[in-house]
């Protein structure tokens, strides 16, 4: 990523004293020009920024119900996803919310709540299945899956419908999380084209485009995304946001379409590192449906145990500086921020350099394995559901398809590409391929990571989140990207070709990095920086994209 950078600063303003009081602050301020009514931020929380907690808070004390915010988060889709800036970040809403909604509005009544996620609205990216039942599809955005029947809820949408999180819709995406050719980021047969609240037309990144862009403003909560490669933190750097991508492993893929058995992993995107973290505690844990999972640690920690404004103070952290970029403007954003760290009791490695880098870089082993592995995976996620109503059995009838049906899923100038599938149509599982699965172990994880981590004696490695994805990818290792800063004001707002690669005020976020299952530390060290920086709120998204619908507007209506 090529883009233009401010410097971040410390918040030093005395009289701001909590995160509560800066959000507040900083959206009174930034969202003047939006109506509101007065005082109302002392009743109810403003939904482009309101936390989870913030939300249970309010549902605890009877402000709202889950019924409302179901009602004010589709009001808030319905301006703004099809109409006005027409973002298509959502593919389609949950027919069934309102009734789960109230259910759990009962429920809390009587019972009390279940937990912190209960009555919370969760997007889903439209790769994690949901029940037929309920009434919404699963498609990887292709009309090649229109209908079909999934045998269950995939296994994070089950921990979170027993968290009593109510699953709020499905996220567009980059169709096929963006493994079927070269297509612009955030597009899909079914979604259309999705675009960034940040610029307009501007590229919302992906796979996890839709899940990006929705929670950005505040039409859902949070959201779940997917990574195979990027696939979360790039779209939650793009959109200004905080997510997580796990250990493979440590979140089952059961029921998720897939890439790759050896790279994928789900995880949340949501606008605080609290907001991940609490969701992250729901949704990880062994599934036998997915045998990855059992090697995980026999414990899941309670990752919000990890919010700790000093974790910081005496840690060692690296800077990844071979995967920084060169670009000067985000160097010095980034180099500013390692000033923060160090300034909080960090003792910084600079450089930390990987000294298998080379190698990393000139390999071609991951697209051997993704290519292989999606034919295979995608057959098997084919072969077990109930019901297609297209009859598409394999990889082979999905070319076949969207050859058939162009003006759907291949509409010119800019989606016609379907290479990445055709050439994994052309892939078996030979030497080359287990070959290439051994030295990516080796250059991701043996002589990567783990030996930079161990050479350097680090806790952590830090860098752009625009460079971060690749080596954690091959390692199948955590990332936690956090918001950094915008691209100034005066940044020059390139073509739209569909979306447009820059343009003023565009997000970017930084990275900490580990090795397996070290996602309660990165988590720490992540929100330690969040409460030092509040990058977030130095700038909001773009007026038209910012939805008007605020919970006052719904509560106490039919």
């Amino acid at each position: 990523m090529t883009n233009g950078y401010y410097e971040p600063r410390i918040l030093e303003d005395p009289t701001l004293k909590n995160d509560k009081q800066y959000a507040d602050a900083t959206l009174d301020k930034q969202h003047a020009s939006q109506p509101r009514q007065a005082a109302s931020s002392q009743t109810f929380p403003d939904l482009y920024e309101a936390s989870i907690a913030e939300l249970q808070s309010g549902l605890e004390k009877g402000l709202f119900t889950s019924v409302d915010l179901v009602k004010a988060y589709f009001a808030r889709i319905e301006e703004v996803n099809l109409n006005g800036p027409a973002l298509r970040a959502v593919i389609e809403t949950n027919p069934s919310a309102l009734k789960q909604a109230k259910a759990l509005d009962l429920e809390r009544r009587t019972h009390g709540p279940r937990g912190p996620l209960h009555g919370i609205p969760i997007l889903l990216k439209d790769n994690i299945a949901t029940l037929h039942s309920e009434g919404m599809n699963t498609t990887a955005g292709s009309f090649a899956l229109l209908g079909s029947v999934v045998p269950r809820d995939a296994g994070v949408a089950a921990r979170l419908r027993a968290a009593g999180a109510i699953i709020l819709g499905k996220a567009n995406l980059s169709e096929w999380a963006n493994f079927r050719g070269s297509v612009p980021s955030g597009f899909s047969g079914r979604g259309g084209q999705s675009s960034s609240p940040y610029v307009p037309l501007g590229n919302p990144s992906g796979s996890s485009s839709g899940s990006g862009i929705a929670t950005a403003i505040g039409l859902t909560a949070a959201a779940l995304g997917s990574e195979t490669d990027g696939s979360i933190v790039s779209p939650s750097s793009m959109n200004n946001l905080v997510g997580i991508k796990p250990t493979v492993g440590l979140t089952s893929r059961a029921g998720v379409i897939p890439i790759s058995s050896h790279q994928d992993t789900v995880g949340p995107m949501a606008r605080s590192v609290a907001d991940a973290a609490t969701i992250l505690t729901v949704i990880a844990g062994k599934d036998p449906l997915d045998n990855f999972t059992l090697a995980q640690p026999p414990v899941v920690p309670d990752y919000t145990k990890a919010l700790k404004k000093n974790a910081l103070h005496g840690v060692r952290l690296g800077v990844a500086r071979q995967f920084a970029g060169s670009n000067a403007v985000v160097l010095a954003a980034f180099n500013a921020s390692v000033e923060i760290m160090r300034g909080l009791g960090a003792t910084i490695v600079d450089p930390a350099d990987f000294p298998d880098f080379t190698e990393i870089r000139e390999s071609g082993n991951e697209t051997i394995v993704l290519d292989t592995d999606f034919k295979v995976d995608v057959n098997n996620y084919i072969s077990g559901l109930l019901e297609v109503p297209t009859g598409v059995k394999d990889l082979a009838d999905l070319i076949a398809f969207n050859t058939a049906h162009a003006d759907q899923e291949l509409p010119p100038p800019f989606w016609t590409d379907q290479s990445i599938f055709i050439r994994s149509e052309n892939t078996t599982q030979d030497q080359a391929y287990f070959d290439a699965l051994a030295a990516d172990k080796d250059l991701g994880q043996t002589r990567g990571i783990d030996a930079t981590l161990k050479q350097f004696n680090l806790d952590a490695l830090i860098l752009p989140t625009s460079g971060a994805a690749g080596p954690a990818a091959i390692a199948g290792y955590p990332l936690v990207t956090v918001p950094l800063g915008f691209l100034p004001a005066n940044t020059t707002l390139s073509a739209a070709t569909p979306t447009r690669a820059t343009g003023p005020n565009q997000p970017f976020g930084i990275s900490f990095m580990g090795t397996a299952f070290s996602e309660f530390q990165l988590i720490s060290f992540a929100f330690a920086y969040e409460q030092a920086t509040h990058n977030r709120l130095k700038q909001l998204a773009f007026a038209e994209a910012i939805p008007k619908t605020q919970l006052q507007d719904v509560v106490g209506k039919k």
